[in-house]
C-alpha cells in the first residue's frame, strides 16, 4: 500500500508494476523522452503523488532514480516551500524533455524561485531555456497576487529570445508571451504590441511566435472577456 511512510525504492518498485508499452510509444509520439521511462500517464502519477505525500529527501532520491516516472513523482512530491534555488539548478542540469520541464517549472513557481528566470534564459541549454518562459507562463496564470508591472518586465527578456529556433524554446516563449497577454487588459496591450512587432520583423522565429500570439490576443472570446 502506498503512503507516506513508503520510500523511494517502495514507490519505483510500485511504478514497476504499472509499466505500459503502449503508454510508453504513445509519449514518443507526443514528443516525449522515453528513454528510462516504465509509460504510466502523469494524472496517474498524481493520484499516486497523492497516496504518498510530500517528502523532500524522499524527492530528491525518486529524482537521482533517472527513471522518467519516478521524476515525474519526484516534482509532484517536492515541497515548494522547501525547495532551495541551488537545488532547482540541479534538478535544470537534469532536464531532457518538455513535460519534465513544465512540470518543474510549477514547482519552482510554488516556489517563489522568480530570481532564476533570468539566468535560466541566459543558459543556452534548450531544456534550461525553456523552463525560464514555462515560467513566466506558470506564474501569469497562477500567480493572480503578482503585480502587472512584474509580468511586463518580462517581455524584453522574451523579445530578446524570440529568435531562439529550437523547438521547445520557440514554443516556450510563445507561451509566456500569450499568457501574459490574456492574464487582463492592462496586461493585454502591450504584450499585444509586442506580439505585432516580432510578426513584422526580418526573423524567421520571432514571426511565427509574434503571428502565433496577434491571433490569440486578437480572438473575439478574449477581447470580450478583457473588457
Amino acid at each position: 500500500m502506498i503512503g507516506p511512510s513508503s520510500s523511494a525504492a517502495d514507490l519505483i518498485a510500485h511504478l514497476r508494476t504499472l509499466r505500459s508499452e503502449d503508454n510508453i510509444a504513445g509519449m514518443a509520439r507526443f514528443g516525449i523522452a522515453t528513454e528510462g521511462a516504465i509509460g504510466i500517464s502523469n494524472p496517474d502519477l498524481q493520484k499516486i503523488a497523492r497516496l504518498a505525500g510530500k517528502d523532500q529527501a524522499r524527492a530528491r532520491a525518486l529524482w537521482a532514480s533517472g527513471i522518467r516516472e519516478a521524476r515525474m513523482l519526484a516534482l509532484y512530491t517536492f515541497e515548494p516551500k522547501e525547495l532551495t534555488a541551488a537545488e532547482a539548478r540541479e534538478l535544470a542540469a537534469g532536464f531532457n524533455s518538455w513535460e519534465i520541464v513544465d512540470c518543474a517549472a510549477d514547482l519552482f513557481v510554488g516556489a517563489g524561485l522568480d530570481a532564476l528566470i533570468a539566468d535560466f534564459a541566459a543558459d543556452e541549454r534548450e531544456f534550461v531555456r525553456r523552463t525560464a518562459f514555462a515560467m513566466i507562463a506558470g506564474a501569469a496564470v497562477h500567480r493572480k497576487q503578482d503585480l502587472d508591472e512584474s509580468l511586463l518586465a518580462y517581455l524584453p527578456l522574451i523579445e530578446a529570445h524570440a529568435t531562439d529556433g529550437r523547438n521547445f524554446v520557440r514554443k516556450a516563449v510563445s507561451w509566456a508571451l500569450r499568457n501574459i497577454g490574456k492574464r487582463n487588459a492592462t496586461c493585454h496591450r502591450p504584450a499585444l504590441a509586442l506580439a505585432e512587432r516580432l510578426a513584422a520583423g526580418a526573423d524567421r522565429t520571432a514571426r511565427w511566435i509574434g503571428k502565433d500570439a496577434v491571433k490569440e490576443l486578437t480572438g473575439e472570446k478574449l477581447l470580450a472577456r478583457l473588457r
